[in-house]
Parts: structure tokens; C-alpha cells; sequence
């Protein structure tokens, strides 16, 4: 979104215009409702900006709920926002250490300064991009207690404010297409710059699942975040925001309900050993915050092979950190045979896990040449260092 289109949308016309279009829905005939939008007498700039946000508040519902309906959005804004059930939590670590005015720098649509405003902390939220910016200050309009800023991060004045949170910009978008940065001094404002300001402040830092641990201080709190089975950041937590003894945790959150796993260090792997009669498949934030041993040694399963992210037991237990499978039989690891005792089995719809292998599970399953009315899930993976085919039932 431009300056100009911008202007278009705020203005009374274009807000009145935006809130008075149905839902969104992708299988409308749009060629149409633009037709009538414009037999109405709308511009056709202020037409493709209601539209274009009326497309994002839809899009934006699996964030913000009902919420979205009175927000405005960018599409790398959206992109990058926080789900407001976790920047939920981000502010409730921040009222617990008792910081009642928080700096929001790279504040991007809102969606975190929200959480903190609706907290009743006092927020001063910044984004280097005006047109970004003017989006936040629409979207914390309702609250008289939070301010916006048109400034780059480090420019922002920090006296009497008691704490930061950072949600660096970790992708650019030129031409309609988008890179990622690589390297953490690219970020916006840079990894250094965040990281610096905890010598000053609490701090908080919402980064990638997938940022290189080396770049996570040792002295810090990181905490992997998954919703609805998708890990969705990671959480870093300085000073007083971060928990006395934790150093690395897991917050596996689905549906209402959030569950943590803990540990003061990168656990150790549990031992490996022959498959039992149950198959765990951890959680995607347990996996990444490395605590797979520890969740091993918690329920008396271990590892199937070293280095790989999947549990076996012989008992059933139940967990929020991981799915379990009963394994029903192995079949041969060896394709052509593996083709042969499905089709024995006429399973014609069958889900591809792996872990540990090199094989492209589209790509099988088009050269296994499925017929038949049955379903499966097929898990290929290693066995204390070999190939193995389970046929597995998800519990």
C-alpha cells in the first residue's frame, strides 16, 4: 500500500465505504462488485483499496478474530503479526515484572501494542514506514493510553519508559515479491540494536522459529511459541521479563488451552532403542527448543535412532508436547516391495510422515501408485540407524 492509497481509505468516504462491504469471500464474482462499486460513483483508486483491505480483513480473522473487522492492514504488515492470543502473553510478561509503559519499536500494524494497550499498559509504538505506521495509529485509536511514532527504532526517545519489545523486520518486498534476510544485521531495526537495548531496559525480541541459536544470547530466556500444531516464533526474554532458571521452553498452545515445557539448558538427548508399540512425534516448539530428552525421561519413552526427532514406548501416554501413534505393522523400507504391500492392503489414500530420510513424500506417493478404498499413515524414519516403513494409526 502507497501514501496515496492511504489517503483514499481514511478518508470518510473510503472508511464508510470499507465497513459497509459484506465478508469477503474469494469465490465472489469481484469483476462484479467492482463494476457496481464504480456505477456508485467510488473512484476506482478508492475501489481496489476497499477491496484490497477487505481481502486482508479476511485473511486476518485467523489472528485477530472478530477484532479484524475494525483493523487495517498491509500485507507484510498482516504477514508478520503477532496472533493476538500470543501477544497476549507477551503483555502479561510485561505487567508481571511490573513495566507499565512499554516501547513497541518496529511496531509494524499493532498487533502487539494492542495486546499491551488492552493491558492498560502505557504504549509508545514506532514503525519506520509511514504508511505502516498510520495503520497502527487507526488500529489503537480505542486507546487513549498508546501513541504512535513515525520513526526509525534507534531514533526513538526512551526516557521513562520501562521496557521494550522488538519485532524486527525480517523480510523486504520490492516489485510484489519478497526476500528474507539472512544475515540478523540486515533485520530492522538490526538483531544488535535490539540485543544492546537490554543493557538499558527488559527486553523483549520476537524472531523467526528458525533464527540460528548462535545468534541467541546466553544469558536469556528463549521461548519457542507453537499454535494449532505451527511453531510460530521464538520468544527472547531479558532481565526481569525472563523466568529465574529457564533458558529454553516450549509453549504449546491449542485451542484454549497452553501447555509448557521448561529446562535451565538444552536437555540431553534420551537413549535410542528398538521400537515399542507406541510412536511419539514431539511438538515442532519442543523440538526446536531442544528438550526432546526431557520430555522422553518425563513419559519412559526414548529415542528411535540418535538425532531423530521421534519417541517410541511400549505404554500409551498422553501429552500436549506430542501426537501419538500405535504402530500396526513394518513394512519393507524398499520401494518397490513398499508399493507391493500397500497395494495388498488397497490403501489408496495415504499420509507420508519422515524423519531422517532423504525422500520427497509427494513424489513417492505418486510412484507408490495408490488404488484401492482404504486409508493409512505410512512413517518412514530410521531405527536405532536403519531404515524402517511403519504403518501407523493416529491416536
Amino acid at each position: 500500500m502507497d501514501r496515496a492509497e492511504l489517503v483514499e481509505l481514511l478518508s470518510p468516504e473510503g472508511l464508510r465505504l470499507l465497513d459497509a462491504l459484506p465478508p469477503w469471500d474469494s469465490k465472489a464474482d469481484v469483476l462484479r462488485t467492482v463494476e457496481n462499486l464504480r456505477k456508485q460513483g467510488h473512484s476506482p483508486a478508492l475501489v481496489a483499496a476497499v477491496l484490497s483491505q477487505a481481502k486482508l480483513r479476511a485473511r486476518a480473522h485467523v489472528k485477530f478474530g472478530e477484532f479484524a473487522e475494525r483493523m487495517l492492514f498491509t500485507e507484510a504488515g498482516l504477514e508478520q503479526a503477532t496472533r493476538l492470543r500470543v501477544a497476549a502473553l507477551h503483555a502479561g510478561r510485561f505487567a508481571r515484572a511490573g513495566i507499565g509503559h512499554v516501547a513497541d519499536l518496529g511496531c509494524g500494524i499493532g498487533g502487539d501494542a494492542l495486546a499491551f494497550a488492552a493491558l492498560g499498559l502505557e504504549v509508545t509504538a514506532a514503525d519506520a514506514d509511514e504508511v505502516t505506521a498510520a495503520i497502527a495509529a487507526f488500529n489503537l485509536t480505542p486507546f487513549p493510553h498508546a501513541r504512535v511514532l513515525h520513526s526509525r527504532a534507534e531514533e526513538v526517545p526512551l526516557g521513562g519508559i520501562g521496557g521494550a519489545w522488538l519485532d524486527p523486520a525480517r523480510r523486504s518486498t520490492a516489485g510484489g515479491r519478497t526476500r528474507r534476510f539472512a544475515d540478523p544485521a540486515d533485520y530492522s531495526p538490526p538483531l544488535d540494536f535490539a540485543f544492546g537495548l537490554a543493557s538499558r531496559m527488559p527486553v523483549g525480541v520476537k524472531l523467526g522459529p528458525g533464527t540460528d541459536r548462535e545468534v541467541i544470547p546466553a544469558d536469556v530466556e528463549a521461548q519457542w511459541v507453537s499454535v494449532d500444531g505451527d511453531v510460530v516464533e521464538l520468544g527472547v526474554w531479558t532481565g526481569p521479563l525472563a523466568r529465574p532458571g529457564i533458558r529454553r521452553a516450549a509453549l504449546v498452545v491449542r485451542g484454549d488451552e497452553a501447555s509448557e515445557l521448561t529446562g535451565a539448558a538444552d536437555a540431553e538427548d534420551a537413549p535410542d532403542g528398538p521400537l515399542g508399540e507406541y510412536l511419539y512425534e514431539p511438538d515442532g516448539a519442543v523440538i526446536r527448543a531442544r528438550l526432546i530428552g526431557d520430555l522422553a525421561r518425563a513419559n519412559g519413552a526414548w529415542m528411535c535412532s540418535p538425532g531423530i526427532a521421534y519417541l517410541t514406548a511400549d505404554r500409551a501416554f498422553d501429552s500436549p508436547f506430542a501426537h501419538r501413534f500405535r504402530v500396526v505393522e513394518r513394512l519393507p523400507a524398499e520401494e518397490r516391495r513398499l508399493r507391493q504391500a500397500l497395494a495388498e492392503r488397497g490403501i489408496g489414500v495415504l499420509e507420508i510422515k519422515k524423519r531422517g530420510v532423504d525422500i520427497d513424500p509427494a513424489a513417492l506417493r505418486t510412484r507408490l501408485k495408490l488404488k484401492g478404498s482404504e486409508s493409512g499413515t505410512l512413517v518412514l524414519t530410521r531405527e536405532q540407524g536403519r531404515h524402517v516403513a511403519l504403518l501407523v494409526d493416529r491416536e
